[in-house]
């Protein structure tokens, strides 16, 4: 039994350009009046739209170079300003004055830009050919058809930017489908474990993994931290933002940023812990330098530590933070952290 045959798949499409047309003609009366204008000079037609852009002939009737002084030279230049570029197909025609026909001499395609605002040719045609041929009552017709090819312009969404944050901290705001509730020394936080679990890794074990078990249903009650930082850690892990603090003074807030700070650290919300370690970052001074390195030290911060490092040993102002009492303080209590910032800078002045 003979294999029966597949018919061959067969397939089509069609790509069309959207393009714009439009012809200009450009007459040239007292034509003699021109001979002589010298060479590299130039008479212009009126400017004209195609395409959303506005164009100019440009006719050089004793050349644009001294070799080429016998041949007329046509150019066609763009007078709008070129935001984008812009490709274009043009055909420079010379009318027949006993038929008033036109014929082409010269056509090309070129791409025109901030850069390049002009084009055409050098050799359009011998002056004396043009003139014995097509020139009439001292009169030369000139036409030029331009199309302009138009970019594929695809349909255009507005799309709005993303909400998801402000969705989600509808949900903690609400306590909507909440299924835990935490117990902060009084205060109680509804909240919902696979969000919390989503975004810490802390509580994805204790709610999901070997930490399991009963505590972890109806309340849990949170040690050694105040509500305020837990309420900015809920905040964080919906709303992936730290909450405003503007009602604290600038002392205030260096403590807070150091309570959300640690709660970060607890709970291994990474970007958090980061975000407010730029922030102490930004608020070192003489003062406040070797707290905030010892500090860094404990709830092993190593960009903040290095940075209060490079603060404390920065020559224009080590001074300053060694005559500080918390300087002094901190070397007796944390001895071994400032043995390890001096050995570090000294082995920075060596290399």
């Amino acid at each position: 039994m003979a294999a029966s045959q597949r018919p061959e798949a067969r397939t089509a499409s069609v790509c069309t350009a959207e393009a714009a047309r439009g012809t200009h003609s450009f007459k040239i009366a007292g034509y003699s009046l021109h001979k002589g204008l010298g060479v590299r000079k130039y008479i212009k037609s009126a400017a004209f739209a195609v395409g959303g852009h506005g164009w100019r002939i440009r006719y050089y009737p004793d050349g644009t170079r001294e070799d080429l002084k016998d041949y007329a030279a046509v150019f066609l230049e763009i007078v709008t300003e070129c935001v984008k570029q812009v490709r274009v197909k043009y055909d420079f025609r010379l009318v027949d004055p006993a038929t008033g026909l036109s014929s082409s001499v010269f056509s090309v395609r070129a791409l025109y830009d901030r850069a390049h605002t002009s084009w055409g040719t050098n050799k359009w045609k011998k002056t004396s050919e043009l003139e014995a041929s097509y020139l009439r009552e001292d009169c030369l017709v000139i036409e030029c058809d331009v199309t302009v090819v138009e970019d594929e312009r695809a349909l255009e969404v507005q799309v709005p930017p993303s909400d998801l944050s402000d969705n989600l901290g509808k949900f903690l705001d609400s306590g909507e489908g909440a299924d835990v509730t935490f117990k902060v020394k009084g205060e109680d936080f509804r909240a919902h474990k696979f969000m919390l679990a989503a975004r810490s890794p802390v509580f994805k074990a204790e709610f999901y993994g070997p930490m399991m078990g009963k505590k972890t249903e109806g309340s849990i009650t949170i040690e050694d931290m105040e509500p305020a930082a837990f309420k900015a850690l809920l905040h964080f892990i919906y709303k992936d933002s730290l909450p405003a603090m503007d009602d604290l003074d600038a002392d205030e807030n260096v403590e807070m940023v150091k309570h959300l700070l640690v709660a970060a650290d607890r709970y291994a919300v990474e970007r958090m812990k980061l975000m407010c370690e730029s922030i102490l970052c930004k608020r070192l001074d003489a003062g406040t330098a070797a707290a905030t390195l010892a500090f860094a030290d404990q709830h092993y911060c190593s960009k903040l530590k290095d940075a209060c490092s490079a603060f404390i040993t920065s020559s224009a102002r080590i001074n300053d933070v060694v005559a500080s009492q918390e300087y002094q303080h901190l070397k007796r209590v944390y001895p071994a952290v400032f043995v390890d910032v001096w050995e570090k800078a000294a082995k920075s002045r060596k290399s």
